[in-house]
């Protein structure tokens, strides 16, 4: 039995621009940077800088189809006019005035220098070793990460060096070059663990008696010395409190991870550049987007030039109207490209504007506790945009600040109700957790109960598990790893 069935279905579809726009307001400072410069490339009818002469106007005329069977062609069919009207408007630009001349910085210089493995590698140059140890030693070298670590059992870099190397040698031959390696600087690299790394630093120590005890402590208490089973490790090394202190005062010195002290490390090093910044004038806030994201760009000229060549021929050939397309379809993309970018400056602006007024008494004082509770929904009603487009601005882009430069998103956070039943911030509640466990006895830090309790006394009647929630996010460990002697 056959059944018919009719259903509407309402759906809305973003066309190809809306899709690149949105893609354009997801871009921080750096990255548009790049997305600009890859748009020049590519298009030759968009150029950057101030155009000298008048350009086109902003109407263009979208209703000319190509016959492909004509020879020639009329200059009716494209309204060259449109594309070559003498009006008013000096060129597209995008260049916005709310800027320091501070932001006209286009580039970072960056020191030369050699990679981490490099600099190992140079410091092996003074060692004695036959052509297998060396080759034993680059692999080694080759291995140590970011933090200075080599992460790999000896017996998985032996069977790494005969398959990859064609190196057969044995692991007692690894073992002898990697303490050779584990002598370079900075101390500790090329340990296989955290406990490797602190023990290898401590014997190149002058030698004391707490670094003798600290070195003890590590090769046969690691465990509870992690745990700070303090009560533990004075009975099992027959010490008294004020020695384990000492001891553990030469640990803390030491450096968890080594390759991070040296500078020219070959990691990625990321330069945070703000996309906007707020400034305090007269007691007035004062929002301006960095001059970066709003370049001068107009149609180029030759292009214009193009198509005047072509509306004065008296022949128009097929060549010519082929020439003409192309001509065409640049021109519209570079006018859309031109459009898109001032669209994303002022959804940039009226965006970050909404925040900083949402959050005023916040960015006046630099007081976390006055920030108020927002969410996404929040700003987009206030600016009449949708959700997403609020949230594009706040998950990639920087603000710099009186107080430091943050990432935009930080400043929303869910509300809570106090015991007045207000609705108060969770990014407050954070602040004060953190006040709160900064100023406990280290000798006797709060368990997640007793934070509870405190903030329940405050005002904030939060439960053990939220507590902990929090504290989590804050990334402080439990209260037994607080613990100090």
């Amino acid at each position: 039995m056959l059944k018919q069935y009719l259903q509407f279905k309402l759906s809305q579809k973003l066309s190809p621009q809306q899709i690149q726009l949105m893609k354009l307001i997801q871009l921080p400072t750096q990255a548009f940077e790049q997305r600009l410069k890859q748009e020049l490339e590519e298009n030759p009818a968009l150029e950057s800088g101030k155009e000298e002469s008048d350009s086109l106007s902003d109407d263009f005329d979208d209703t000319y189809e190509a016959d492909s069977d004509s020879d020639s062609i009329d200059t009716e069919d494209i309204n060259i006019d449109d594309y070559l009207s003498d009006d008013e408007i000096p060129d597209y630009r995008t260049k916005a005035n709310n800027y320091s001349a501070d932001d006209e910085e286009k580039s970072v210089p960056y020191a030369a220098g050699i990679s981490f493995n490099k600099y190992l590698l140079n410091q092996l140059n003074t060692s004695y070793l036959n052509n297998e140890e060396w080759s034993i030693a680059e692999f080694l070298v080759g291995s140590v990460d970011e933090s200075g670590y080599i992460r790999r059992p000896i017996s998985d870099i032996l069977d790494d060096l005969a398959f990859t190397q064609n190196i057969y040698t044995e692991e007692k031959t690894i073992e002898k070059v990697l303490a050779l390696v584990q002598e370079l600087d900075p101390p500790g690299v090329a340990a296989r663990s955290l406990e490797e790394c602190l023990i290898i630093q401590l014997k190149r120590k002058e030698v004391t008696p707490s670094v003798e005890l600290a070195t003890a402590i590590l090769e046969k208490s690691f465990e509870q010395f992690t745990k700070k089973h303090y009560k533990k490790l004075i009975q099992k090394h027959n010490i008294s409190e004020e020695e384990l202190k000492d001891a553990i005062s030469e640990i803390e010195k030491l450096n968890p991870k080594p390759g991070g002290s040296y500078s020219g490390n070959n990691r990625m090093i990321e330069h945070v550049v703000p996309d906007f910044s707020i400034k305090i004038v007269e007691g007035e806030l004062e929002l301006t987007l960095n001059g970066r994201n709003a370049p001068e760009l107009h149609v180029s000229r030759e292009y214009n030039n193009m198509l005047k060549g072509y509306k004065d021929s008296k022949e128009k050939s097929k060549a010519q109207k082929d020439t003409v397309m192309f001509i065409k379809q640049k021109l519209d993309a570079a006018k859309w490209f031109i459009d898109a970018i001032r669209q994303r400056q002022q959804t940039l602006f009226i965006t970050m504007n909404a925040i900083m007024q949402y959050q005023k008494e916040y960015f006046l004082t630099g007081d976390e506790r006055n920030l108020r509770p927002m969410i996404l929904k929040d700003i987009a009603d206030k600016i009449d945009m949708d959700v997403s487009t609020v949230s594009r601005v706040a998950n990639s882009k920087y603000v710099d600040t009186p107080y430091g430069t943050k990432l935009i998103k930080e400043y929303f956070s869910e509300s809570m109700k106090n015991d007045q039943g207000e609705d108060v911030s969770t990014k407050e509640i954070k602040k004060i957790l953190e006040n709160v466990i900064r100023e406990e006895s280290k000798k006797k830090p709060l368990t997640d109960d007793k934070l509870a309790a405190i903030l329940k006394e405050k005002g904030y009647p939060i439960a053990r598990r939220t507590v902990a929630k929090y504290r989590e996010q804050l990334d402080i460990p439990v209260a037994r790893l607080r613990k100090q002697i």
